[in-house]
């Protein structure tokens, strides 16, 4: 098995063994990260050399059995929305001016420098992340790993590539949407869109508390690994939760024995799913059952909040660019330029009205989940389309919420929902579960994540 294949779990079992080195693992990943970017784009830049720099330091460290932390040596891809120090964090736009000092962290990147990992690259992201695939005027088109000519989803669409390609085992992206989730389902891999502030933020997203951090990896052990070290308050962030009681990753191995899982194929029968998504759902749902989990098909009182949605996401992107001259204005990407038109045009009174169906739906989530520790979904109905396209030739569709109504209402509700790999559909293109617990309860997401993986549910 070469490097690029392993966990940062496998890394760094190899890493205390002397196996091989973070050296070693880092230039692997380097060289895996520039032979795949001319098909499928996920980088916006490479650190070449800074990140062997970090390796070889590392490396001391782990010769001198002194790790600075629990993810020391282990190769790390950062979504080009979240500051890194000492490079342009541009967010997919060519509004955003290069110059500067750019001598801030973001929180999640701050933990991750501070525990030894390796940044090895900046990855692609649609201008402010605005859209479900990942497209740019700045970057162009980014490619899915299983089919080129597909998308990889979005808003983190570089960070799933390069995570499914072996481009790194650990990456941060961002969800206000379903943008950890969503490209994570289409390129295979796992994603995890934690209980709002339990990974800090800052700069705040315009989006507001719609927008989280979180892992996107190789399986649940990772991502457990990766909330552990970014999941920790941060001062700048004002609605950061406090550190949680214990470690995600001591609570893995408590499978879903005994756990209440609702599974709603459909959220009865307001989403139209593609046969083969639905028939590895069900598989997947079956195996939960296998391992101890009482399983109930039923569905959540929701209706679809997607107006609701819109309001509170447009009037966002609106505040992005309102203070851009119109000549600035004229580089958006069209998509972007009509939606902050939308949102301008929205009144306080309208975003007040969202909030209530926003507050209203977290209720009913709420005392859905007094019933179910776990609700079951497919993460998108679909699998991947063609590159290059806000939505699938043919949908309908309008914006690019009307393929993906399994993932905007848990950013609403601010809960934790995973995506898992489950199998593949329409020509060898990944599936994803959805998984969706109540609030602060990312450890049972993540156990039931991992029992799948364990169980050998799972499939990229």
């Amino acid at each position: 098995m070469e490097l690029t294949d392993l966990t940062a779990v496998q890394l760094l079992d190899g890493y205390r063994t002397g196996e091989f080195s973070p050296v070693e693992a880092t230039a692997a990943a380097l060289e895996r990260a520039a032979r795949i970017q001319p098909e499928v784009n996920a980088f916006v830049r490479l650190l070449d050399e800074e990140a062997l720099t970090r390796a070889r330091e590392s490396a001391g460290r782990w010769r001198r059995g002194e790790p600075a932390g629990p993810v020391d040596g282990v190769p790390v891809t950062v979504k080009d929305i979240l500051l890194l120090r000492g490079h342009p964090t541009l967010r997919g736009s060519r509004t955003v001016p290069a110059d500067g000092e750019w001598a801030e962290d973001a929180p999640s990147v701050a933990r991750l420098r501070e525990q030894g990992a390796v940044f090895i690259g900046k990855t692609t992201t649609p201008e402010y992340g605005w859209k479900g695939v990942t497209d740019s005027p700045l970057t162009g088109v980014t490619r899915n790993p299983h089919d080129p000519a597909r998308t990889a989803g979005g808003s983190s669409g570089g960070s799933a590539a390069a995570v499914a390609l072996g481009a790194g085992p650990l990456s941060l992206g961002t969800d206000g949407g379903g943008s950890v989730r969503i490209p994570a389902a289409f390129c295979g891999i796992f994603g995890l869109k934690p209980t709002y502030g339990r990974v800090p933020l800052y700069p705040p997203s315009a989006f507001g508390t719609l927008s989280h951090v979180g892992p996107m990896t190789r399986d649940a052990a990772d991502a457990a690994l990766l909330l552990d070290v970014i999941g920790r308050p941060d001062a700048r962030d004002w609605s950061a939760l406090p550190a949680a009681p214990g470690p995600f990753t001591a609570a893995l191995d408590r499978g879903v024995h005994g756990l209440r899982v609702a599974y709603s194929p459909s959220l009865g029968g307001q989403v139209a799913v593609r046969p083969a998504v639905a028939a590895a759902v069900r598989r997947a749902v079956a195996g939960l059952a296998d391992a101890g989990a009482y399983v109930e098909e039923t569905d959540p009182d929701l209706a679809d909040p997607v107006d609701a949605f819109h309001t509170l996401w447009f009037s966002g992107a609106a505040r992005v660019v309102q203070g851009l001259p119109p000549d600035r204005r004229a580089l958006l990407d069209p998509g972007l330029r009509e939606i902050c038109g939308a949102g301008a045009r929205l009144s306080a009174l309208d975003y007040l009205a969202a909030v209530d169906v926003r507050m209203d739906l977290g209720r009913r989530m709420g005392r859905f989940h007094e019933r179910y520790d776990l609700l079951v979904t497919p993460t998108v109905p679909i699998t991947a389309f063609e590159a290059g396209a806000e939505v699938p030739k043919g949908s309908g569709h309008r914006r690019w919420t009307g393929w993906t109504p399994f993932t905007y209402p848990f950013n609403l509700t601010q809960q934790p929902a995973a995506t898992v790999p489950v199998g593949t559909g329409d020509a060898g293109l990944p599936i994803g579960l959805q998984l969706v617990a109540a609030r602060h309860r990312d450890d049972l997401v993540l156990r039931a994540a991992h029992a799948l993986y364990t169980a050998g549910l799972t499939r990229s």
